[in-house]
């Protein structure tokens, strides 16, 4: 079990983080017109997910803004914002932002994504929601960058990121 912060305290984040050079787990989501989406509807194009505990927090609209700026500098790439809002959250988030580059995903019945990506939050008050955390992954599904924020409203290292995914031809 990992361990980040929370406002200074550390709180349990359980499940299986992957690594760099893993496969990625496959997952079903969801998605604002509550259409089931599998990592497989993406085979043969990069992807970029970032994990947040929800859209709706300071935290969750600050990386989906930044993550919608920056979409055009990977080419064959899908980015996505996970997250345990609704669908119908989601949608609105998306209307009011103007989201058009980012896609905002649910885990409403893909809870083993929290698992599966290690970023289950097992400690009150959170328990349930996800920890901040992003993944760069290639065509085939392998990962290329992979980061457990070490605090829940903290963003990423997005240069990372950009390095390990425009790094890999």
């Amino acid at each position: 079990m990992a361990t980040v912060l929370l406002n200074g305290e550390p709180i349990g984040v359980g499940g299986r983080f992957p690594r760099v050079g893993d496969t990625a787990h496959s997952f079903m989501l969801v998605d604002t017109n509550l259409g089931d989406v599998p990592l497989s509807k993406f085979m043969g194009r990069r992807k970029i997910i970032a994990v947040v505990p929800s859209v709706d927090a300071e935290i969750g609209l600050k990386i989906t803004r930044r993550l919608e700026s920056i979409a055009d500098g990977f080419p064959n790439t899908k980015s996505f914002v996970v997250s345990v809002d609704t669908p119908y959250a989601l949608s609105r988030i998306i209307a009011v932002e103007n989201i058009r580059k980012v896609q905002l995903l649910s885990t409403l019945r893909g809870r083993d994504f929290h698992k599966d990506y290690g970023v289950m939050i097992t400690d009150i008050p959170l328990s349930g929601m996800m920890s901040t955390a992003l993944f760069g992954i290639d065509e085939n599904d392998t990962v290329l960058y992979a980061e457990l924020v070490q605090d829940v409203n903290a963003e990423p290292n997005y240069q990372k990121l950009a390095e390990a995914m425009l790094s890999q031809p």
